[in-house]
């Protein structure tokens, strides 16, 4: 993929997973993780290369189709798209918007349809209390949360979750990396999710991918996630990496391959 003014955002780009899979992709900022997420997401074209989800090409089909295999995808965007003056019971539910006639989107923004649904939602990231709250009101970790949300009410059977705990504190960033995972396990739903934080990417994914510049340097098992390929990845000694409890313990050998797992997504 390419920028009309600098150097290809990605290159070289080959992986592929399938349904009810987990992976964290990590790596340095600037790295090309966003980019990566929303060519995934169908929300950006790239500019070569070949994309396919269930043997589809999202480019080649017709505007109807793409639209209804983008209902299919949920795409969480660092910093979410909330409407300052609307209520947060309504920002949620509007991801049930691709499930949605236009009369029924109307009548929401009107008076909430599912009030239950999106009370459970940010219940499960401890914003039950803010249900009727208006958005401009709430803090930055809460509008993240708020957006986090939007996914459980979501028709999709795909999460993509750009920077999910980047202003979130330690406690809140466990308890809503635990939710995204436990849920989309239990639904078998597939989640994707971009982060910094490479402690909690080891220990909440099975599966890490490690960009830098846009290209692939490792896609391995967590368990298969060394000192050396951090180091690499970062260009940053482990102990610049991590300190005291944060130290990574997996010692598996750099040259042990990884999985081939059977293809639903592809890009390259």
């Amino acid at each position: 993929m390419s920028s009309p003014n600098g150097p290809d955002a990605l290159r070289g780009i080959s992986f592929q997973f399938q349904a009810g899979d987990q992976l964290a992709v990590i790596g340095p900022s600037g790295a090309g993780k966003t980019s990566l997420l929303q060519v995934l997401a169908c929300a950006l074209r790239p500019a070569g290369g070949e994309l396919l989800i269930d043997g589809q090409k999202p480019w080649q089909l017709t505007t109807t189709r793409l639209q209804q295999l983008r209902g299919k995808i949920f795409l969480a965007p660092q910093v979410p798209p909330l409407p300052s003056r609307q209520r947060v019971v309504t920002a949620v539910l509007a991801g049930r918007l691709p499930s949605w006639t236009l009369l029924a989107s109307l009548k929401s923004l009107v008076y909430p349809s599912d009030i239950a649904s999106a009370h459970h939602a940010l219940s499960c990231f401890g914003l039950e209390d803010k249900l009727f709250e208006r958005v401009d009101r709430l803090s930055g970790g809460e509008r993240q949360r708020v957006g986090l949300a939007r996914a459980l009410v979501a028709p999709a059977k795909v999460w993509f979750v750009d920077e999910p705990l980047s202003s979130l504190d330690p406690s809140r960033a466990s308890q809503a990396i635990e939710q995204l995972t436990q849920i989309a396990k239990a639904r078998g739903t597939t989640l994707v999710a971009s982060l910094h934080q490479v402690d909690t990417a080891l220990a909440s994914f099975s599966r890490v991918i490690g960009l830098r510049r846009g290209s692939i340097m490792f896609d391995l098992p967590a368990s298969k996630v060394t000192h050396l390929h951090l180091s690499q990845l970062y260009e940053q000694t482990p102990s610049q990496l991590f300190a005291g409890d944060q130290a990574v313990e997996h010692e598996a050998s750099d040259s042990e391959s990884k999985t081939v797992r059977p293809l639903v997504f592809n890009c390259r």
